[in-house]
């Protein structure tokens, strides 16, 4: 049995790059109580998971002294071994008692939370923030430095001195805070270190540049991170913020946020839909486009669902709410990404590991650059401890630890905002290795309910046949009969009364229609009330052996016509399995469905089927796949199939953004497109192809500014640059993923 973790959730201001988390990381950890703490910086938040309760205060003052700004947002509760094999969390999203979902408790405000990261408010524009501010006064100090310098020469060093400590000092602080709170190496301690030392040395006036460029560069990582950031909050913001909800025979305007279910609110032409329902009033074309990519409105009427956030483009829709505003789809859809940036990939975490011991060795080669050269060659001492500052400048290890973090969660935010659900930076990852997938036919490969296919007639025509088998079937939720009576309605074929009309169980329907006695049922019922030419028997072998249901219409006691249906193909699923097989990846089809009907739907999408199959029996070929060498992706609704779906290597559930859909499985496809697979993969592939080009320009550029520094040719202000530079390229070479199309 496993013993409940708590989880509370609160939201970061001015943490920009994977040092800033890695400072809060280490040092909310060291506090008593904290079983474990993720920090997402595209998120903006961290999660504190805890067995009791949690000193809230003292991980506000934690985070605050630290120098950023912090707002508890939400709690939640999970199991503490509630990890799966794609190593994320489950969380339970319901029950929090106590809480507002829809709100953020600003954080006790202490007086460590004013220093260089600290931002007023969350959102607030870049050149607004008290880092901007700090930014400004420090480039208008070293403009006035220089003035002063030049009217008066023997106050230069002064003046710059002053203006070197306008922009030191609350970096100082911040590196000393973060010292105390476990991480000495930060790169706040680097510049200060540097910067004093070119002070001793008697480089004033650059260390003063070199802070003001370091401010610079900070200031532009976090516009970027911005960037990062409204990608997501631009899909919370397709939702409107108000609603027109029918109210004792009018209608009220009300917010959005205030939805309940059953709420039946009226949508007019033009209007975004505030929340997701089922449409009870009206009909009109629906443009998904916003949130699933599609640039073809798709009609939808009575009885039919809608998406949060879509637009209706022709007509006005009386909706009932089905999901408060806190758990409409793109509401879920937003928070699982977010708790997915917090789920760090296997590179990711190597690279953390990497860097934990690159700064120490970088402080150590710039030690020895500083002291070996003049105690062992007679070097001017002053040239090489110039030499050494610039070393420790360049090896700021920013670029490097931002450059994976930063594509991973630009790769799971493009995805999000195309119905591409993946749970964490290790899926994400993972999606390249897949070497096979297999599907579930029913509702995956296919739609999941039957159509008519084929109407053969026999002395009658084919509306007539339709029309009178539609009357029969009037009323019934049967499958076959919601089939039938939808090919009516797309035929428009009249639908006449039905007298007396009853069903047969196990046999078929039957009643009057018109004066003329009709049944419709299976083959051998029919044959029990109408003599069977052999072409009407071979026709109906003929459809069965396509994997088609047929019934029989009888009319009169002649066989009247056949009505053949089947769960056919998406539209786009052989088209996806042919993108697989594209890339080299091998598809198969996993179906409890009978040998034939497989056989029939595996031929006409290319695609190699195994059928008859329970759920263990899934499992089991999963795994010899596995066994063949394969990396394995199972895609199925995320219920039958879930033992398949946990053996794979990558469990997919395909669903309409239903709660098994996003919650169940290691990703999911939220429109129910089969290409969405390999999409997935190609989003996967183009992810780790950006994070081997920020590794190589982070790195790089070390290395060339590293051999320059020796050998005299660069100095401090390079140095700065060699690092805010790599890392302002790499953090925007992985926002061109927000731009990535499929």
């Amino acid at each position: 049995m496993t013993t409940p973790l708590k989880q509370t959730r609160f939201k970061i201001g001015g943490m920009d790059c994977a040092s800033c988390a890695a400072k809060i990381d280490t040092a909310v950890r060291r506090l008593d109580g904290v079983a474990d703490v993720s920090v997402s910086v595209t998120g903006a938040s961290m999660t504190v998971s805890h067995g009791g309760a949690l000193p809230e205060d003292k991980v506000l003052q934690q985070v605050a002294r630290l120098g950023y700004g912090i707002v508890k947002a939400e709690a939640r509760t999970a199991p503490v071994s509630g990890k799966t094999h794609a190593d994320h969390d489950h969380h339970d999203h319901e029950g929090h008692e106590g809480h507002d979902h829809g709100r953020e408790r600003p954080a006790r405000q202490t007086a460590e939370a004013t220093h260089l990261h600290s931002d007023a408010e969350p959102g607030q524009a870049w050149w607004r923030t008290r880092r901007a501010a700090l930014t400004l006064t420090c480039a208008a100090a070293l403009l006035a430095a220089y003035g002063i310098g030049h009217l008066f020469p023997a106050a230069e060093r002064w003046v710059f001195l002053a203006a070197l400590l306008v922009g030191l000092v609350p970096i100082a602080r911040r590196a000393l805070m973060a010292a105390l709170a476990g991480t000495p190496f930060s790169i706040e301690m680097l510049m200060t270190i540097a910067a004093a030392g070119a002070v001793m040395i008697g480089a004033t006036e650059e260390a003063a540049a070199v802070v003001v460029l370091f401010l610079i560069g900070e200031m532009l990582e976090g516009v970027a991170a911005g960037r990062a950031r409204a990608s997501i909050q631009g899909l919370a913001d397709l939702v409107p913020k108000t609603a027109l909800v029918e109210r004792a025979g009018g209608t009220v305007e009300v917010p959005a946020e205030s939805l309940a279910v059953g709420d039946v609110i009226v949508v007019r032409p033009g209007d975004r839909i505030p929340a997701d329902g089922e449409i009870v009033e009206g009909s009109s074309d629906i443009d998904e486009a916003p949130v699933t990519g599609e640039s073809i409105p798709k009609r939808k009427g009575i009885a039919e669902g809608v998406f949060a956030g879509t637009i209706s483009t022709d007509g006005v829709l009386k909706v009932r709410v089905t999901a408060a505003a806190s758990d409409n789809t793109i509401a879920r859809v937003v928070r699982l990404v977010e708790e997915a940036q917090e789920a760090k990939a296997p590179t990711e975490r190597f690279i953390d590991r990497f860097s934990r011991s690159y700064t120490p060795a970088v402080l150590a080669v710039g030690a020895l650059v500083a002291l070996l050269p003049p105690l062992v060659a007679g070097g001017d001492r002053s040239e090489w401890i110039y030499k050494g500052l610039a070393i420790l400048l360049i090896g700021c290890p920013c670029a490097l630890v931002i450059s994976t973090p930063a594509a991973i969660a630009a790769g799971l935010a493009t995805g999000a905002r195309r119905g591409l659900l993946m749970k964490g930076g290790a899926v994400l990852e993972g999606f390249r290795r897949i070497t096979a997938v297999a599907f579930d036919k029913t509702g995956t490969l296919t739609a999941g309910k039957p159509d008519v296919t084929d109407i053969v007639a026999y002395g009658r025509d084919e509306r007539t046949v339709l029309a009178l088998s539609a009357a029969l079937e009037q009323g019934s939720s049967h499958p076959l009969a919601v089939a039938i009576l939808a090919k009516a309605q797309a035929e428009k074929a009249p639908v006449p009364p039905a007298l007396a009309a009853k069903a047969i169980s196990g046999k078929g329907v039957e009643g009057s229609v018109g004066g003329v006695a009709v049944f419709l049922g299976s083959g051998q019922a029919a044959a029990e009330r109408a003599v069977m030419t052999e072409a009407q028997r071979l026709a109906i072998d003929s459809l069965n052996g396509q994997g088609k249901t047929v019934s029989v219409l009888v009319a009169d006691g002649v066989v009247a016509g056949l009505i053949a249906m089947r769960d056919e193909p998406r539209p786009d699923a052989a088209a996806g399995i042919m993108a697989l097989k594209a890339q080299g990846i091998r598809a198969v089809m996993l179906t409890g469905d009978n040998r034939r009907t497989a056989d029939a739907i595996a031929a006409s999408l290319g695609i190699e089927a195994r059928a008859e199959l329970l759920p263990q029996d899934k499992q089991r070929i999963v795994g010899e796949l596995q066994r063949e060498g394969l990396k394995v992706a199972k895609v199925g609704d995320g219920i039958n199939d879930a033992p398949a779906l946990a053996a794979a290597d990558i469990g997919i559930a395909m669903g309409g953004g239903t709660d098994v859909a996003l919650e169940t499985a290691d990703a999911a496809i939220l429109h129910g497109r089969v290409m969405d697979v390999a999409r997935m993969v190609r989003l996967s592939r183009a992810v780790m192809a950006n994070i081997g080009q920020n590794i190589t320009v982070a790195l790089g550029l070390k290395a060339v500014f590293l051999v320059t520094t020796i050998a005299g040719i660069t100095g401090l202000w390079p140095a700065i640059l060699a690092d805010t530079g790599a890392t302002v390229l790499v953090t925007a070479n992985a926002m061109r993923l927000l731009r990535w199309r499929g």
